[in-house]
């Protein structure tokens, strides 16, 4: 029934006025307001707070976060050692799995309802890398958790949707599809296109965190002979469960190149360091064959930054070294096909789901190295 004081279409009184301002500000006030982990400073202080929800982007997508595993990556971030963090308070996360519940004008390909996941490294989708086929290279690339915030939180707002949103399968779970969006679509791509994988190749992965054990199941799955190699006897048993043929425990070995050697007979065919320190490179090279390939994947960050590499050996044998960063959407269904066929078993990578509430002490407890396997936060 139209108000009394409505005096003609299009026209409002005062208290009309007034009414509408209140409500536009309790909307704002509660409505819009959701809990996040964030952090107010570097290496300060990581709790749960209220904070405004995101606004979707034109050519983007607001996401319901449904699953989002935590990384060291994001213990980096944390940590002040990426560059891509230059605003505070900032919230964290980047591997997720949700529901898309608003979609920008510019976005033709996704609709409400939509399940999805997102590679950590989404590219603009118009620049000559993106153009090539190569977005995880973009200059001008959106990683959620780094140039925007994160997945920690209720909701996330993300960009170029149209060119990076992954349509998940009815079959996948929210949480087997958040650990695949950074340690084991990075994997995939370290084993596959930059370590170029072949049957029966001997792989010696470095450091059993997410990343490496992820690359142990990846080079299984696709017929690779994986050697494990840590310092802890817990993730050394997960990577013998994920199919590694072979262990080493770098604790009780001297010298871990030659151990992998008198495996292999020769040398690994490739390495991967899946860690990222002086140590860990530096032995991942040594142990390859001649002509063989390393692929680094674990960041080289803080004082572990620019480690002088045996450059004597690449010479000599001939060695490759390349960086591995993320995986294109594009190149997601091969993935995908792996998991949900059952050939690549994601889901035993998780061994842990938790509440959103006690992501600041896991996420702080990172470089403890005390969790083994994947950590997935389910619970909002």
């Amino acid at each position: 029934m139209p108000s009394a004081n409505v005096r003609a279409p299009g026209s409002q009184t005062l208290t009309t006025q007034r009414w509408i301002i209140n409500r536009r500000q309790w909307v704002i006030d509660n409505a819009l307001n959701m809990q996040a982990v964030t952090f107010q400073e570097f290496r300060g202080h990581l709790s749960i707070a209220e904070v405004p929800e995101p606004t979707c982007p034109a050519d983007g997508a607001l996401i319901d976060v449904r699953a989002t595993g935590l990384c060291r990556s994001d213990w980096h971030g944390w940590q002040g050692h990426d560059a891509d963090i230059k605003d505070l308070p900032h919230v964290p996360g980047h591997e997720f799995a949700g529901v898309v519940v608003e979609v920008g004008s510019e976005v033709r390909n996704w609709k409400t309802g939509d399940r999805v996941t997102m590679p950590f490294v989404a590219g603009c989708g118009r620049c000559e890398d993106c153009a090539s086929g190569n977005p995880q290279v973009c200059d001008h690339q959106f990683q959620p958790g780094f140039t925007g915030w994160g997945s920690f939180a209720e909701r996330l707002a993300v960009r170029y949707a149209d060119a990076n949103l992954v349509r998940l399968p009815e079959s996948l779970d929210y949480v087997t599809a958040a650990s695949l969006g950074c340690r084991m679509a990075t994997s995939y791509r370290a084993v596959t296109a930059q370590g170029r994988l072949r049957p029966n190749d001997w792989v010696a992965v470095y450091g059993c965190g997410g990343v490496g054990l992820a690359a142990v199941a990846v080079a299984a799955a696709l017929g690779g002979r994986s050697i494990a190699i840590d310092v802890r006897p817990e993730p050394l048993k997960l990577a013998e469960e994920l199919g590694a043929v072979h262990t080493v425990d770098a604790s009780d070995v001297d010298n871990v190149p030659n151990a992998v050697r008198g495996l292999t007979g020769r040398g690994a065919d490739m390495s991967i360091d899946a860690l990222g320190s002086w140590a860990t490179a530096t032995n991942s090279i040594l142990s390859l064959r001649k002509r063989g390939r390393h692929v680094q994947v674990g960041l080289l960050a803080g004082d572990h930054a620019n480690p002088p590499l045996p450059m004597g050996p690449v010479i000599a044998n001939e060695l490759e070294i390349v960086g591995s960063h993320g995986l294109a959407a594009r190149d997601y269904p091969p993935l995908l096909d792996l998991v949900v066929t059952g050939r690549l078993d994601a889901a035993k990578l998780v061994t842990r789901t938790l509440p959103l509430a006690d992501a600041p002490a896991a996420l702080a407890a990172m470089n403890d190295f005390g969790e083994v396997g994947v950590a997935v936060v389910n619970e909002f």
